[in-house]
């Protein structure tokens, strides 16, 4: 029987075998109950072609005392990690939530990368 990571680990080798076979970057996505950390992985999985996470000296700031756990923060991760991309030139991503449930964070991130431009 697999514990509570292993079936995680589980889910996010089947959606990165997935994505592999589309050839496209993929934006991946790994919480932590403090933090946050989004990174754009190339198609050939590579090289990192962006990357942004609560933990940014010049993110912290704005996040307050020990609230880089929360959706606002997800939020904000979001954001950069979009504008990030299409600095490096990427339009198009697959998002990889890494076995992660599509909700509350995760979720967060993945809508305000959309917002923000970019297009998976």
């Amino acid at each position: 029987m697999l514990n509570k990571k292993e079936q995680r680990l589980r889910r996010a080798r089947q959606t990165r075998i997935r994505i592999a076979e589309q050839g496209v970057a993929r934006l991946t996505v790994n919480r932590t109950n403090f933090h946050i950390y989004a990174q754009v992985i190339s198609g050939d999985g590579s090289n990192v072609l962006a990357s942004a996470s609560t933990l940014e000296a010049d993110v912290r700031p704005s996040l307050g005392a020990g609230k880089g756990g929360n959706t606002a923060a997800a939020q904000l991760i979001g954001k950069r990690i979009a504008e990030k991309a299409k600095a490096a030139g990427i339009e198009k991503v697959a998002f990889d939530r890494a076995g992660y449930a599509y909700h509350g964070r995760v979720k967060a991130l993945a809508e305000a990368a959309r917002e923000a431009g970019l297009q998976f």
